[in-house]
């Protein structure tokens, strides 16, 4: 019998060695941090850039330039930089290495209006700034501020050149983009004056994380996997993001934001896209962006009925977290007495295309849940029969699970013959861990933002119109919401899995909730 060979698809797209070994090929750059002492830059950035000078990720020619409040000289930033450091990050300081690390850094005290001080900016990105091989001035800006200073800033830098002509630039963006659709419209049109699309860098920091990736990856490189990918087989799916965390300081943020606007708009969509996306002609940026936008816009519209019937939100109450009470949303800090803010969401989401018809996506997120977990769950349909007798009329369903955090992981449930006994089904797990099968230690994904941004990599980065087809998914979810005033808030206490609405939105449908 001659052996069967299985052809092979040729695509200009798709080369043989079209996923290369990753190299940190980064030009000499300037990373203006707008905010450069603020909590964000303490806290996340100036840490990574660390780590990644550490791991010898960065090119010999960099420098990293605060720009902001309050008044500081180059050496209190970098003393600010090393505490920031010492507090927030798991990892020892090596004190040789910093000491070269912290001649990269620089300060230029400033209030984000202050006209003559861009000038300053100018000259100093000039000072410091070291050129490329083709004699061009690499300089990334991250607004690492409020949302309402944004476009101050991004005015600011297109009146004195800083955008296009002076240098070759790139700008970091931070979520949230805009409020509603109409609004992320408009802060696109300012952008949009300043910068072309590729120089625009709109972090979800969710999309950095390894597990995310390799959906993309788990999806079309096994095909065990992809030919069940559908409503033939696939019962339905869930996406839960919980936090056991309250607002803490961002009651002011959280109260105009709320937990649509601050998870849903962002995190829930980009995961529901990859999970569900068709597969893409080709690793380019754009190609993977294409298919997610597709998604969002077969995401089935919801008029006040459905919202009213497959949505659920809530707000937590006092409870306990870890045997440690903890105060209700209401008594937070900067929080209303009497506030309508929903900590809570959950509903049912369809997607009508031709893969996903009558597939409901279940979702929920939420604050002060009993544990800190991000997991998507997809569950395959039962077998038509049952063959194995009245002890195992219910069956334990094949699940398939991507953990996000805090453990990244992926792990199939299925059943097998118990030793002991008749006939008796056993449910068991098959995992695969990162930390433990590659033997790495899990980094913040920052660093792998601020990587990509260096790179000029898109791929994570969320591009305009697809920041446009999130907020048309849930903007009427919101102005529901808004319009009518929840009667029941607080409706769930701390420590628990959200209001008991939730367990009815999935129980209605014959099915529950994964548990842990």
């Amino acid at each position: 019998m001659e052996e069967y060979i299985s052809p092979q698809v040729h695509s200009r797209f798709l080369q043989t060695c079209d996923i290369p070994v990753e190299e940190f090929t980064i030009k000499p750059f300037t990373m203006v941090i707008f905010g450069g002492a603020g909590d964000l830059s303490q806290r996340k950035l100036l840490p990574a850039l660390y780590h990644l000078y550490h791991e010898k990720k960065l090119p010999s020619a960099f420098s990293i330039l605060g720009f902001g409040l309050p008044s500081m000289s180059d050496e209190e930033y970098r003393k600010l930089a090393k505490d920031a450091f010492a507090q927030f990050s798991q990892e020892t300081l090596d004190e040789s290495l910093w000491e070269g690390f912290c001649r990269h850094l620089f300060y230029l005290s400033s209030d984000f209006t202050d006209d003559a001080k861009y000038e300053v900016l100018c000259n100093r990105i000039q000072e410091i700034t070291t050129p490329t091989e083709d004699n061009t001035k690499e300089v990334i800006y991250y607004l690492a501020v409020p949302p309402a200073v944004g476009p101050i800033i991004i005015g600011k830098l297109a009146h004195y050149h800083l955008c296009r002509e002076t240098f070759t630039t790139r700008i970091i963006m931070e979520k949230p983009f805009g409020s509603d659709r109409a609004s992320a419209t408009k802060l696109n049109n300012i952008v949009a004056q300043a910068f072309d699309e590729k120089q625009i860098f709109r972090i979800d920091h969710y999309l950095a994380k390894d597990t995310v990736q390799n959906i993309i990856f788990f999806r079309f490189s096994n095909s065990i996997f992809e030919p069940l990918w559908n409503r033939r087989y696939i019962d339905h799916v869930q996406i839960t993001v919980a936090e056991d965390i309250g607002v803490g300081h961002r009651g002011p943020f959280y109260e105009t934001a709320g937990v649509v606007r601050d998870i849903v708009q962002n995190h829930i969509m980009q995961l529901i896209a990859l999970v569900a996306m068709e597969p893409p002609v080709g690793f380019g940026a754009d190609f993977i962006r294409d298919e997610k936008i597709k998604i969002l816009h077969t995401m089935r519209a919801m008029d006040d009925e459905y919202l009213d019937a497959f949505t659920v939100r809530g707000q937590y109450g006092p409870g306990k977290i870890n045997e440690r009470n903890v105060p209700g949303y209401r008594e937070e800090e900067y929080v209303s007495p009497d506030s309508n803010t929903p900590t809570f969401f959950a509903a049912k989401f369809h997607i009508d295309n031709w893969r996903w018809a009558g597939v409901p996506f279940y979702i929920r997120t939420g604050k002060r849940l009993a544990k800190r977990i991000t997991e998507i769950v997809i569950q395959f349909k039962q077998p038509p029969l049952r063959l194995f007798g009245r002890a195992c009329d219910i069956l334990e369903p094949n699940r398939l699970v991507l953990g996000i955090q805090p453990d990244e992981e992926i792990f199939l449930r299925f059943s097998v013959k118990h030793p002991e006994g008749t006939n008796k089904l056993y449910g068991v797990t098959m995992n695969f861990n990162y930390e433990d099968s590659f033997k790495i230690t899990r980094h913040p994904p920052y660093e792998k933002v601020l990587t990509d941004c260096m790179k000029g990599d898109l791929t994570i980065f969320a591009r305009q119109d697809g920041i446009e087809a999130m907020w048309a998914v849930v903007d009427p979810i919101i102005e529901r919401w808004e319009s009518i005033p929840a009667l029941n808030f607080p409706n769930y206490s701390a420590g628990s899995w959200g209001p008991k609405d939730a367990d009815e939105l999935i129980k209605r449908d014959g099915r529950i909730w994964q548990t842990w």
